[in-house]
């Protein structure tokens, strides 16, 4: 039958600095796989040589996005690709938290102005401040919140986004979000573990696009409250193959309640160095995603 082949799909930027992929590759080999790292932009790549392609570490994609989804598509034609390209394509652009409150999903309240809509101080009215960005970014790049005084500065964050022909995202500033955003990781649809990571946006009106996207580290045991958003929120994705991985992130609304900030199913840091079962669980998901394509050529 031969040995599953599995493309653990990372970029130049992960090769380097992706600190969880020796450790999945290191798990697959110990299973009997052959196990590799390849940039998902590498020239000379034969993808159908794979029985299996995982996404992980591709952080350049935003950059490159229309270039990302056509090898995303591409390459789901010649391999198994997870997760799935319709998966990926939908979240890539971070409207999909509208289709996923429309859907009944406790979402953070979101506004998108998209380029030649209107752009005015009202629209930035909030008794907490707002959170300006962009509708497709990874590691909250160009982003920024406002202190209610500030409208003026948000406004021009936003309309300098909008110049550049992107969406912008309009969002509260949730005051709880100091309590630390919960990071809850599922593999194969079930619950996997969680972290919670203290506040990223410490320094209102500030785009540092250098910030730390995960700072403050520290294991976290999910109440009930933010199992059943994360549930509703994976329950409510269109319909696709069902993600290998995910990770949901939530904080808590002024009145204790979580809500879906984001809902990362393309290249999230999965935190596995942090966590020995968590790494086996996904180790394993991959092990058996492969065997089955083996199998099934």
């Amino acid at each position: 039958m031969g040995t599953a082949r599995v493309a653990i799909v990372t970029s130049d930027m992960g090769l380097i600095h992706d600190i969880d992929l020796p450790l999945v590759l290191a798990g697959l080999r110990a299973r009997g796989l052959e196990a590799e790292a390849v940039a998902w932009a590498a020239d000379s790549v034969v993808w159908g040589d794979y029985h299996l392609a995982v996404i992980r570490s591709t952080w350049d994609y935003a950059d490159r996005l229309d270039e990302f989804l056509t090898w995303a598509d591409t390459t789901a034609r010649v391999t198994h690709l997870a997760n799935p390209a319709s998966l990926v394509r939908w979240n890539s652009d971070k409207r999909y938290l509208l289709e996923l409150a429309g859907r009944g999903v406790p979402v953070v309240p979101t506004r998108v102005l998209e380029p030649g809509d209107p752009c005015d101080e009202g629209d930035f009215a909030h008794p907490h401040g707002v959170v300006v960005k962009p509708a497709v970014s990874v590691a909250a790049r160009d982003t920024a919140r406002y202190e209610p005084g500030r409208t003026t500065d948000a406004v021009a964050h936003a309309r300098a986004l909008l110049a550049q022909g992107r969406a912008v995202m309009l969002q509260p500033y949730l005051r709880r979000i100091a309590e630390g955003e919960r990071a809850l990781v599922f593999v194969g649809g079930s619950f996997s573990h969680a972290l919670r990571k203290g506040e990223v946006l410490t320094e209102p009106g500030v785009i540092d696009n250098s910030r730390e996207p995960h700072p403050d580290l520290v294991q976290h045991r999910p109440a009930e409250a933010e199992l059943v958003t994360a549930t509703a929120a994976l329950e409510a994705l269109p319909a696709a193959p069902a993600p290998l991985y995910a990770r949901v992130d939530i904080a808590l609304d002024d009145t204790g309640a979580p809500v879906l900030m984001e809902l990362e199913l393309i290249e999230p840091y999965l935190f596995l160095h942090t966590t020995a079962s968590g790494l086996e669980r996904l180790v394993e998901a991959v092990a058996v995603a492969a065997q089955a394509r083996l199998t099934a050529r």
